[in-house]
């Protein structure tokens, strides 16, 4: 596996990744950057039309693509769209990561990316939909966020409430349920969080100090005040 290094983590991070000659990445359909003229990419649909419609409704592209070192080693820059965050996580095949919309970003081979459909209830009232990315196999994802990314351990037993919104990713093994902020819908709605996660350890979960809703919902406001 090639060498990489992620640049720039206090605002606005990327991946330079070195290829071995024969080496290949995939990524989302729109993360290169810049990369060596001995690399190629080419677009494709992991899993077939079926698997890339349930990334659709995953809320991730259709397409991933693929850069490769054809005609000796190069040079990949990776990035995304989001101001905010990458981390790099290993995956020695003991378990997979279950990741939010907008949060994978890259792949070396032997990582497979799927789609998984949660239940009625999950599905209904995450924001993740009914459907979320499951990442496992061998070798290093890149995930990216809106904000920074804080890791949070728990231990065997150990509980934790996350607001939706901020998630990015989680251990497959943990458990978890979605649940009102407050005891009552009225004081859920009243305190501005409404619906959260609340996961169990053992674990790790993966969140990111902003909430693109919140920015999304800023932006609407401030087109409707342009337009008064």
């Amino acid at each position: 596996m090639g060498k990489y290094e992620i640049l720039y983590q206090d605002a606005f991070p990327i991946i330079k990744y070195q290829l071995a000659q024969g080496e290949r990445l995939k990524a989302e359909s729109d993360a290169m950057v810049a990369m060596s003229d001995t690399v190629d990419v080419t677009g494709g649909v992991e899993g077939g039309v079926l698997s890339g419609l349930a990334r659709m409704f995953a809320g991730e592209k259709f397409f991933f693509q693929y850069l490769c070192a054809s005609r000796g080693p190069g040079e990949a820059l990776l990035a995304h769209a989001l101001p905010g965050g990458i981390v790099d996580v290993e995956l020695d095949g003991s378990y997979g990561l279950r990741v939010q919309k907008d949060g994978f970003l890259a792949a070396t081979e032997g990582v497979e990316v799927k789609t998984q459909m949660q239940n009625l209830f999950q599905g209904i009232f995450s924001q993740e939909g009914f459907f979320v990315l499951n990442v496992g196999g061998r070798g290093t994802v890149f995930l990216s966020s809106y904000g920074a990314i804080h890791a949070i351990n728990l231990k065997a037993g150990e509980e934790y409430v996350v607001d939706n919104g901020h998630l990015v990713a989680w251990a497959d093994y943990m458990q978890y349920k979605i649940e009102k902020a407050s005891n009552g819908w009225i004081s859920s709605f009243m305190s501005g969080e409404r619906l959260v996660c609340r996961f169990k350890g053992p674990g790790i979960v993966l969140i990111q100090t902003r909430n693109p809703n919140g920015m999304k919902g800023f932006i609407s406001k401030l087109g409707f005040l342009m337009k008064t």
